[in-house]
């Protein structure tokens, strides 16, 4: 008789149906996101809290190694030139894993920052607890948070991974505007293209030793 050994993998698989059904997928567009605290690549720890006067904030999920942040990597320095002045600062997090990429590692940051003369914050999320919070799943992934820090336009910098052209959409410029408008941005969202981020593999489960039962003494041991 199969059926009865089929009845647990049934339920087994409608459990885990259940749980990706329910697990949070990160931030939606009106979604208030929390404070977070990373380490910055000058040593110091930064929070969100920390830019409480400015009127949004730029969150980009970004990287060293991924050629799609390197090449929004001048994009991203040059939005916060035009940005941080008029309210809008860009902070930068690194949510890769330096055991799978290790060109993503806390002193590959610095030294990429310094050679690139980054003017944003750039922080490490070494625990990689912050990007599924915002539900980030690409580098470049951008959040772009009002002055509530309500989540207002997810998704690509633009249409456009190569060099930029006049028929580029630029889509956080835009929503970026919109804000500054008073007026809702439109598209609130666009799909993110870029690599996905590197988890950290989880660690190999732990085998406990079988436990060894004393032996009898039979008489004949000596004592």
């Amino acid at each position: 008789m199969k059926t009865p050994l089929l009845l647990p993998l049934v339920l087994a698989a409608f459990l885990l149906l259940s749980q990706s059904a329910t697990t949070p997928k990160g931030y939606a567009v009106g979604d208030v996101a929390e404070n977070f605290t990373l380490k910055s690549v000058t040593g110091d720890f930064v929070s969100l809290s920390d830019f409480q006067d400015a009127k949004g904030v730029i969150v980009v999920f970004t990287c060293n190694h991924c050629p799609f942040a390197q090449l929004y990597e001048q994009r991203i320095i040059d939005l916060h030139k035009t940005y941080a002045p008029k309210g809008y600062p860009v902070v930068a997090i690194n949510p890769n894993s330096p055991i799978v990429a290790p060109e993503d590692s806390f002193e590959k940051m610095q030294e990429r920052a310094k050679v690139r003369h980054y003017p944003f914050a750039y922080l490490f999320d070494e625990h990689q607890t912050v990007y599924p919070k915002f539900g980030a799943t690409r580098t470049p992934h951008v959040f772009l948070l009002d002055e509530t820090r309500a989540v207002r336009y997810i998704g690509a910098i633009d249409n456009n991974a190569e060099a930029p052209g006049p028929t580029t959409q630029r889509y956080l410029e835009n929503a970026i505007q919109s804000l500054m408008d008073g007026e809702n941005p439109d598209p609130a969202s666009t799909k993110s293209v870029g690599c996905t981020i590197k988890k950290a593999p989880r660690p190999a489960p732990s085998v406990t030793p079988p436990a060894t039962e004393p032996v009898a003494n039979s008489g004949n041991d000596p004592k």
